[in-house]
């Protein structure tokens, strides 16, 4: 869940790590990395350019290259279905951009050929015309009259419609409008719904679907679109082969299949299959065979996540984005954090939620920390830096789940990331020094925290039906905050320090004054000044950080400091902070588990939405001379198949691309299949 999936946290897993990683261990894994490469590329608007690297691909076997470079084309190829689920016109748009920038030939130092370039890395960096984390629409700064001039000139051609939608400000301006009280099904340009789809269609078409007592439900809607027939009637077209997107689906199967035969083992194999076998239907039970295979193969050194998976861009919060991530085991750092895997029923048990609300057996939580060799769809050129899967409650709750930690995404968000930030940002010096020393320890510890356990964690009540029906739009903002309190209140518990994951609480102390910075301060630099929040977690951040410092103002357990005009705010009292951590996970878990859907939206609107204005325009001038992008997006690595004289292959090489620009142009020459 965890596209945690969007940034969450600033981490780095390769670096030396107290109690974590010896010296030893340290050289060793400098012997086996790729000479170094220069990280961030480029920046542009709020977003900067970065690339990561892949340790230990060279010492895989043939046979394991080989099917880390067919999942990742069957990745590529399914591409285009992603930017298609996020509007209807994206891809058209996206050609026509191409088209223009491959071919034209003219003056290219023109202020309006400079805001063309300047708006098509935005599509192509947010997957689309809308923005990748706050979904407002991007508006062209060149003219109208000089986009027409450039397509004629390029022989490129779009519809009245699709110019307009570009060019007007108030057409599908918000890809996900989530503001209470609207029909958001209506409101939102996100393709998951044709345009004349509402709240009340959608209703109505699953009203008889939906079984609210069924406990073990399949994903219902997730690999659709609904839209309207010539008799006004509500249909589902669901994504498979000869179906929606199939054309890319065919090829995604194609390279799919040819994975299957160089599966490490017959568990992976099997998954693969299933994979294969949902992918021709659109059968949502094949879909539930396929996780569950999917939990249980956890042998080998390959892994990946693909489907329609998370469901963040779906005001109704049934659909999938489609995604797929491709990675290796960094099995030196995983085995350092199998104990926390292993502790999971202890750490169930202690927790401060109701005992009926607690999971009597936690099962199946396999952790690894891993290296990302190829992403694409939701996934790129954003990503999560880690994931817990499966999303659904029950198969989690019976068959376990997988959680990993993208390392190197997460070392190369480090190298990226200067001491501005914390010079800025920080109350004084001690809180400083604290990150300094147990930042990236800290931070490392929330994720695992939040993936291996926060996630897996609780349970619902009998006859409660799967949050995204309960709790609806609040469901995601909900699930991340549980996940996120479920890691900041352990983070802080002596066990940690027993297991020997941490040395003592500074840790603890470092988290918490970085959330809570992150939640009042940071984050506001991704906000347009006049909105509110609207995105999934950043809602979760503010939502807990308000609410833990309204509870605790009587007490003076954070106090906001004003000094020379520069807001902070300063921890008093980190023990009596943790306990507000644990009292608002129980609540929070007790929404989940009641299907609570007013209490839920009650959180979530009166601390998570408003933005303070004053507040939100001091921390937008103050970041003005940092200079220092809150959004990254990546270049993927390309892999290089060399083949022999029969053309069969004899090595797959790995090299590091530079050039977003030539990345995206030779993505849609190659991978693209939808129209």
């Amino acid at each position: 869940m965890l596209n945690i999936k969007f940034i969450i946290k600033i981490l780095c897993f390769t670096l030396v790590i107290t109690n974590i990683v010896s010296a030893q261990e340290q050289v060793k894994s400098k012997a086996n990395s790729p000479k170094e490469i220069v990280v961030q590329t480029e920046s542009f608007s709020d977003k900067k350019i970065l690339r990561y690297q892949v340790p230990g691909f060279d010492k895989l076997t043939l046979q394991q290259k080989e099917l880390v470079y067919y999942l990742s084309m069957a990745g590529l190829a399914g591409r285009d279905i992603d930017w298609a689920q996020k509007h209807r016109f994206n891809i058209p748009i996206r050609k026509a951009l191409e088209k223009i920038i491959a071919n034209d030939k003219g003056n290219h130092k023109t202020s309006d050929w400079k805001a063309f370039e300047f708006y098509t890395k935005q599509v192509w960096f947010s997957n689309g015309i809308h923005h990748h984390y706050s979904g407002d629409k991007f508006i062209p700064g060149f003219s109208k009259t000089w986009f027409e001039g450039a397509m004629k000139k390029n022989k490129v051609n779009l519809s009245n419609e699709i110019m307009t939608v570009m060019f007007d400000p108030k057409v599908d301006a918000k890809r996900v409008d989530q503001r209470d009280g609207i029909d958001m099904i209506a409101a939102s340009a996100v393709n998951f719904h044709a345009p004349e789809i509402t709240q009340q269609d959608l209703d109505q078409f699953y009203k008889p679907i939906l079984d609210k007592h069924d406990s073990m439900p399949l994903e219902w809607g997730l690999n659709s679109r609904l839209e309207k027939n010539a008799k006004g009637q509500v249909v589902e077209h669901v994504i498979k082969s000869g179906g929606l997107y199939g054309a890319a689906v065919d090829k995604m199967i194609y390279w799919l299949k040819k994975a299957s035969f160089v599966a490490e083992n017959e568990p992976q194999k099997k998954a693969l299959l299933l994979l294969i076998d949902y992918y021709k239907t659109g059968n949502l039970a094949t879909w539930r065979d396929y996780n569950i295979a999917w939990v249980k193969a956890t042998k080998g050194d390959i892994d990946y996540n693909a489907g329609f998976v998370e469901v963040y861009h779906d005001p109704s919060g049934m659909r999938g984005s489609f995604q797929s991530i491709v990675y290796i085991n960094d099995f030196v750092l995983s085995a350092k954090m199998k104990k926390l895997s292993e502790e999971g029923q202890w750490f169930e048990d202690h927790s401060p939620l109701n005992p009926i609300h607690k999971k009597s057996k936690v099962l199946g939580i396999t952790y690894n920390m891993v290296n990302v060799v190829s992403e694409s769809g939701d996934a790129s050129p954003v990503t999560p830096i880690g994931e817990n899967l499966p999303n659904s409650n029950w198969l989690r709750e019976i068959y376990g789940s997988k959680s990993v930690s993208f390392s190197n995404i997460e070392n190369a968000n480090n190298q990226s990331t200067g001491s501005g930030l914390l010079d800025e940002y920080a109350h004084d010096q001690e809180e400083k020094d604290r990150f300094i020393k147990y930042g990236e320890l800290a931070g490392k510890m929330h994720t695992a925290l939040h993936e291996v356990l926060g996630h897996a964690s609780g349970q619902l009540e009998d006859g409660v039906a799967e949050p995204h029906v309960s709790l609806k739009n609040y469901a995601s903002p909900l699930e991340e905050a549980r996940a996120d309190l479920f890691a900041l209140y352990y983070i802080m518990d002596p066990k940690l320090v027993e297991m020997g994951l941490i040395p003592n609480d500074e840790v603890g102390k470092a988290e918490y004054d970085q959330y809570i910075k992150n939640g009042m301060i940071l984050q506001l630099r991704r906000i347009i000044p006049g909105n509110n929040i609207e995105q999934a977690h950043m809602r979760n951040r503010l939502m807990i950080s308000n609410w833990v410092f309204q509870k605790g103002q009587s007490e003076h357990i954070i106090e906001k400091v004003v000094r020379d005009g520069k807001t902070y705010f300063d921890i008093k009292d980190y023990n009596k902070l943790r306990g507000l951590f644990g009292e608002l996970l129980k609540e929070v878990q007790r929404i989940k588990s009641q299907g609570d859907y007013a209490a839920g939206r009650k959180l979530i609107e009166d601390y998570g939405v408003k933005v303070d204005i004053d507040l939100h325009r001091e921390i937008l001038k103050r970041a003005e001379h940092l200079n220092i992008a809150p959004y990254a997006g990546f270049i993927n690595p390309r892999l290089v198949p060399i083949k022999d004289k029969q053309g069969m292959i004899k090595d797959i090489k790995i090299e590091y691309p530079s050039d977003f620009k030539a990345q995206m142009l030779e993505y849609g020459s190659k991978y693209s299949f939808l129209n």
